[in-house]
Formats: C-alpha cells, structure tokens, sequence
C-alpha cells in the first residue's frame, strides 16, 4: 500500500513537495536563530535612556571588549565585528537628536535607517510619526537588537538582515544613517548608495563625529552637537559630531 500511495504521485509532485518542506524547515530555523539572537541580546545589556536621547531608551551593554569577546565565543568564531548594536554611537545618537528636534523630516514618510546598529535612529523616527521604517543590517545580533529595543519603545521597525548597498534605497523617502564614513572601504560603498538614493528624490541625512572618510564637500551641515560617548570604544568621553544633508 505504500509504495501504491508513492507511485500514485508523479515525481515532480514529490521534488515539489521536498522543496516546500525544505522551506519550511528553513523559516523554522531562521525563526529559532532569530529567538537565540534576541534572548542573547537581553541577556547581555540593560534597558535604560540614551544619554542626549533620553526619550528613547534601548537596550545596552556596560563593557564593549567583554561583550565582544562573548559574541565570539558565542558564534565560536573570532574576527567578529565589534558589537555596534549593543551602544549608542555618536553619529546615530546625533541624527537620532536631530530627528526628535525637527520630526517634520520624518513624519508620514518612509524611513530607512541604514547600518541601523541598535535601531536608535529607526526608533527616534518611529516615535516622530514615520509611515514605515527598515532598518537594514548585516549583522544578525544587531538585527535582533533594532526588534528589541522597537519593543522596548513601543513601536514598529521593520528590521532586514541584509547589504543593502549595491541598491538605492526605494521606495523609502527618507534615508538616516549615523557614522558610516569610518573606513575607506565602507565610505566607497556608502556614499554612492547615498547619492543614488539622493539621485531618486530622496532625503539623505547623515551623522558623524569627525570621521576621515567623510566627503564634507557633498554636504551642508544642518546641526552640531557634542555627544556622549562610551570611553572603552572612542578616544573622549564626548564627541563633536554633525548631522549633516546630502546635496542633491
């Protein structure tokens, strides 16, 4: 009888059949890694205010270095990029105050905030009435960190763990991003995404502390702020940082 009920179905059918459970099986894994991400990051940081930001609060950790080396244990693989998600950065913390001061940038607009960390910025703009807001990430904690802390505030931030770069931004209208100009390599990717985005009518706002790979010529300056910073992670306790607009 079984191998009646077997042939009675034709191969197609059954490789079919093999893909979408496969599928399946893969949406099931992905969602256990994602719970396992998310309870590592409640696991390893405190709720609590931003400083400078206090009307949102995220989910922090106390020691960059020793989270760090936790994430590694933890993924069991060393070179892992530094915990960005788990502390507010200035760059973000600065777009994040600049949001929250002039919400009339994001307000009834899709936003997308990009290398979104911890979701500050996502966040900021969520609370000032943003129609929709992605925050886009390549790592899979800081992932988990943006559904956190959009919990945590009580609001909605569609988190995507994905290099979002190669494309332009479409169709979100508004694109945030906070201290992505600290490498040369990553500063060659980012600014032309940020000019197609721009190219396309979107509002492109940056922050950054001062980073060498910042073309400041592209930019006019819409507001300066000195930010708290963690020690352990900068070279200051503050830092001068400026938000800053693309030009078109």
């Amino acid at each position: 009888m079984g191998n009646d009920t077997v042939a009675a179905h034709p191969p197609e059918h059954r490789t079919a059949a093999g893909a979408a459970a496969a599928a399946v099986d893969a949406e099931d894994t992905e969602e256990a890694e994602g719970a396992g991400d998310a309870a590592f990051v409640r696991a390893h940081t405190r709720p609590g205010p931003v400083p400078f930001v206090p009307e949102v609060r995220l989910r922090m950790a106390g020691d960059a270095i020793e989270l760090w080396e936790t994430t590694e244990r933890d993924r069991g693989r060393e070179g892992l990029p530094p915990p960005f998600w788990a502390f507010p950065w200035a760059g973000g913390v600065a777009v994040a105050r600049y949001v929250l001061d002039h919400p009339e940038l994001v307000r009834g607009r899709r936003v997308l905030d990009l290398a979104a960390g911890s979701g500050l910025v996502g966040v900021a703009a969520a609370l000032c009435g943003a129609a929709g807001v992605r925050a886009a990430e390549i790592d899979a904690y800081a992932v988990a960190s943006i559904g956190v802390n959009a919990e945590l505030n009580g609001v909605a931030v569609a988190a995507e763990l994905a290099d979002v770069l190669d494309g332009d931004g479409a169709p979100d209208e508004v694109v945030l991003a906070g201290d992505v100009f600290y490498e040369r390599a990553m500063a060659a990717r980012f600014l032309p995404f940020l000019e197609r985005a721009a190219a396309r009518g979107a509002t492109v706002v940056v922050g950054d502390p001062g980073r060498a790979y910042l073309p400041r010529g592209r930019f006019t300056a819409l507001a300066e702020y000195t930010v708290p910073v963690a020690a352990d992670l900068e070279d200051a306790a503050e830092k001068a940082t400026t938000v800053w607009a693309l030009r078109g």
